[in-house]
Order: structure tokens, then sequence, then C-alpha cells
């Protein structure tokens, strides 16, 4: 935890201070499995007590004036501002993840607290007229959005400070107490968040115990979403978890962010250099564990063999190895059961049929960015998230072909389309069956302001602050007849 500045507290923070956990776990660097940290590790106990002081101050969060949960957020955005280079390194040890990547994680970070708190002046409702019948003469009407009540925000291993941000900032803003679990294998940004966060709320005049987080296992997840005092589950994470923390948790609401094969298309009108580079930077960043990441590849037959002579130029120049290397595109992934499964697809692919044009190994504990030609529907490569550094390529006869293709999937979170035809674009929109269509980038853009989501087994609500403080607010309808009849 010495890799940022400023005194960290032991234990985990829950209530107003920070308590002892019942035991410490070893946080290992993925490269090379040494131990970098060792990290609190918390219990069903835990989180019910986190879950109990949360909800004492509910109604108290509820009431905070808006400026005081905006300025609660900009001091947090400006405490991790300050520290930004000590929080890449942090990310770096615990995720293993590019130095280029976890750049981009803290800047992503730094966006979504400093929108969630501009997002505070817009929450709002607006007026309904009600005399548009003669029974609602005299009255006057208007609605406003009131807090769902306390947040459980649950986040995976591999964006750790960014997913939750995007947990924390928006139930902050929208005046929700969050309690956070991050994954097992990632604590300690996510601990660090909380620390600024809870320091930012006490000097705004704020209780601690209005963002606290709890660490631990699938035990202390499940004693969090199945809580019935809860307002609503934020969840980030594969879809089998995702769907079972539905099932578990009903009727509470909940809002999935789950996984995905995403997919890109090149038309026969393409920018081929174009999208071929699309491939290799969005099929490799973050090593490929990412939920938008470049997994399919639909290319129309004419423009086939010239796309791949280009794909496999770029492929072989992607760099692998340390990554604290600037240089790094491809590293480790999280850890050595991750690789064992990712090699095991790559080989069922093979026997299934598909060829290794590029990759396909491992090297000094490294996946090599791996591309597969001609996958079959119905193995893992090609239905299933990969999360590795693996694209699979298939031909296809024309653009009608690919999206149907695309959309032949359980998944439907981000889609792309590389082409010179604005009616192909728009076809698109129309047809692919995604939370978000992209045109000429990758299906892994993502802008921290957006509505973010997906449909089918990809999830369920939508993120980014302005949309998330929606999830997690009520409607809450005002009829007033100033005088009684």
């Amino acid at each position: 935890m010495n890799e940022v500045q400023g005194e960290f507290p032991e234990g985990l923070p829950i209530g107003e201070s920070w308590e002892p956990a019942p035991r410490m776990a070893a946080v290992r660097f993925p490269y090379d499995g040494s131990v970098v940290a060792h990290a609190p590790v918390g219990d069903v106990a835990a989180a019910r007590r986190a879950l109990d002081a949360a909800l004492a101050v509910r109604d108290a969060v509820g009431r905070l004036p808006s400026h005081v949960r905006r300025e609660a957020l900009l001091a947090t955005h400006r405490a991790i501002a300050d520290r930004r280079d000590e929080m890449v390194r942090l990310l770096i040890a615990e995720t293993g993840k590019p130095l280029v990547d976890c750049r981009v994680e803290v800047d992503r970070a730094l966006l979504t607290l400093h929108t969630a708190a501009e997002e505070v002046a817009r929450l709002h409702g607006e007026t309904v007229p009600l005399d548009l019948l003669p029974s609602g003469e005299g009255l006057q009407g208007f609605w406003v959005r009131r807090p769902i009540g306390v947040v459980v925000g649950i986040a995976g291993f591999n964006y750790p400070l960014l997913l939750a941000a995007h947990k924390i900032a928006p139930a902050l803003a929208a005046g929700c107490p969050v309690v956070a679990k991050p994954a097992p294998q990632t604590p300690l940004a996510t601990l660090w968040l909380v620390h600024l966060v809870r320091e930012a709320l006490a000097a705004a005049g704020a209780p601690r115990s209005a963002v606290q987080l709890v660490t631990g296992g699938v035990d202390v997840g499940v004693a969090l979403t199945t809580d019935r005092r809860i307002g609503a589950v934020s969840f980030t994470g594969s879809a089998a978890v995702g769907h079972q923390i539905a099932r578990d948790a009903a009727p509470t609401k909940v809002l999935l962010e789950l996984g995905s094969n995403a997919a890109l298309v090149v038309a026969e009108d393409a920018n081929l250099d174009a999208a071929a580079d699309a491939v290799v930077r969005g099929g490799f960043y973050a090593s490929g564990q990412a939920c938008i990441s470049v997994q399919r590849v639909l290319v129309v037959d004419s423009v086939r063999e010239e796309f791949l002579a280009r794909l496999g130029d770029r492929v072989r120049g992607v760099v692998t190895g340390d990554p604290r290397d600037p240089e790094t595109r491809v590293s480790a992934l999280i850890d050595q059961r991750s690789t064992e499964r990712v090699r095991a697809w790559i080989d069922e692919a093979v026997r299934a049929g598909a060829r290794v044009v590029s990759g396909g190994g491992v090297r000094d504990g490294v996946i090599e960015p791996t591309v597969l030609l001609d996958v079959p529907k119905g193995v893992p490569a090609w239905d299933e998230e990969v999360f590795g550094p693996v694209v699979a390529v298939r031909s296809v006869p024309d653009v009608d072909a690919a999206f149907d293709a695309v959309n032949d999937s359980r998944y439907g979170l981000h889609a792309s389309v590389y082409t010179g035809s604005l009616r192909t674009a728009y076809a698109a929109l129309d047809r692919l069956e995604v939370g978000g269509v992209v045109v000429n980038e990758v299906p892994g853009f993502r802008s921290d302001t957006m509505p973010y989501g997906g449909v089918k087994h990809s999830g369920a609500g939508r993120e980014g602050p302005r949309f998330a403080i929606e999830e997690l607010t009520v409607t809450r309808m005002a009829i007033i007849r100033p005088e009684p009849n």
C-alpha cells in the first residue's frame, strides 16, 4: 500500500472508523507472483455491520445539501489527481495491466468523479400539467428525484479503481450511502479510493459511513446483495454471477454490467488499415481483459485476404512482457488459472477446425497476442467471453450476413462497424442488438459520460454518472391542491 502517498489506516472502513479485519491476505503482482501487499479480508459479520451502519445514516445522507455532496466528490477528484502517478503504479502492481492501460484507468476515474459532481446540479424534476381533464383543475403537479436507499456496489478485478468510481460517485451524488466490495484479487486501489472519499466527506461535514468497504469472497457478496433492507445492487462482473445475484436479490433493484464477446465488422468499403489497427488496439488492450475488447471479427469475403495480411503485420509488432515497461501492450492475465483457461479455449478452437494465424502460445507466463481464423460457432472462443488476448476472425459474404452473425449471440454490449458508407452505419444502428453501436472506432470505446450498458445477457441498466444517478433515484410525484374545495 506504500505506492501511494499519505497515511493509510489499517483494517476495513466500516462505520465512522476502521475496524480490524478478521484476517489478512497477500495481494500478488500477476506478472511474477511476488507479494505487493497484504490486504484486509472481511467476513459476513463485517458485511452486516457495514449494512447496519449504512442504514443508520441513510436518511442523513439523503438530506445532505447538494453543495456538500458536490464538494466531497470534487475533493476526492483533487486527492486522486494529486496521487495520479502513485495510483498508476498501484494498479499495475495489483492488476498486472500494462502501464498505458493503468494511466487511462486513473484518468477515466478522475473524469467519472468530476462528472458525478457536476451532475449533482442537474438532479431535479419538473412540473406536470394536471388540468388536461376537468378533474385536475386547481391541482398543481411536479415530480422530484429521491435517493433509492443503500447501494451495494460490487466490482470486477480488471478496472478496480474505475469500476469502484462508477459505483461510489453516482450513489453519493444521488444521496445514497454505498457499501463497496472489490474483487478479492484487486482490493488496494479501491481501499485507497474509499479512504479518500471518506476523508472528503468528513471535511465537508458529512458522515464517513456514507461510503464503506468490505472485502471477502462469495459469502460476503451474498450477505450484501440479499439483505432486503438495501435499495439497489450495482454489479460489474461475469454474466453467470450477475444473473445469480439478480435471482437472489429480487425484488431489490439490480444494475448489471456483464460480459460480452464484442464484434467488429469489416465492410467491403472499409479503410482496411484503420480496421486492422482497430483490431489490434481494441483486441489486446488491458491484455484482452475488458468486456468490450474486440473478440469476434467479421470480415466481408471480398477484402478478407487483404485485411488478414494487414492484421498479421500489426499483431507481430505487439510488445509483450513486463507491464511496467512503457512499450508493453500485453502482459500476464490476473492469475494462472485464467491463463490456463484461455490456453485451453485456444486449443479447443483448433481442435474444432480453427487455424492459429498469430500467437497461440505462452511466453514468460504471458499469452501471446492470438488471432484465430474460421472459429466455428459452438466453441467458447467464439460464443463466450474469452477475457484474454485472443481475437477470432470469420469471413462472411456481405454486411447483412455480418450483422446476423453479430446478433447470433446471447451477449449484446458493444459492436463496431468499419465502413465508408453512411447507409451501412445507420443500418448497423438499426439492426445490431447491442447497447452501443460504434462506427469506425473500436467497440471498446467508452466515454465515462455516456450511457453504457448492454442488452440480452450483457446486463440491465446503464452506467455513466448521469444515467446511473437516474437508476439510483426514484421518481416521487407531488399532487397538490393549494386550497381544498
